[in-house]
């Protein structure tokens, strides 16, 4: 990887590290309450449209890199691509489920995606 693409990774994580910590303000407010949590919630999941939430697109992500591992190393028994597609299942599938469950509780009355 060139310098210029490793810099280019690391603005965007960066970027999106300020966005994550926006994201932790807005849930550690005291102001929040039960309903507002669950939609902030359901944002990040986005059941409906999973590859639209937070979690879908880190998913995404970690779903790329194990496809470009999977060429870089073929026949390798899927030793880096196997963990990074069972990590970007567990987001999308565990993880949303998890959080989906979560939301419900917190606000039942919510959307029900």
């Amino acid at each position: 990887m060139t310098r210029t693409a490793l810099d280019r990774i690391r603005a965007c994580a960066g970027i999106a590290a300020l966005a994550m910590q926006q994201i932790e303000d807005e849930l550690s407010a005291d102001t929040l309450d039960a309903r507002q949590l669950a939609g902030l919630l359901r944002e990040l999941q986005h059941a409906a449209r999973p590859r639209d939430g937070a979690f879908g697109f880190l998913a995404q992500l970690l779903t790329v890199a194990a496809g470009r591992a999977e060429r870089l190393a073929p026949g390798r028994d899927g030793d880096a691509c196997g963990p990074l597609r069972e990590a970007a299942a567990h987001l999308t599938a565990t993880a949303g489920l998890c959080i989906h469950r979560a939301a419900c509780a917190l606000d039942s009355g919510g959307e029900s995606s």
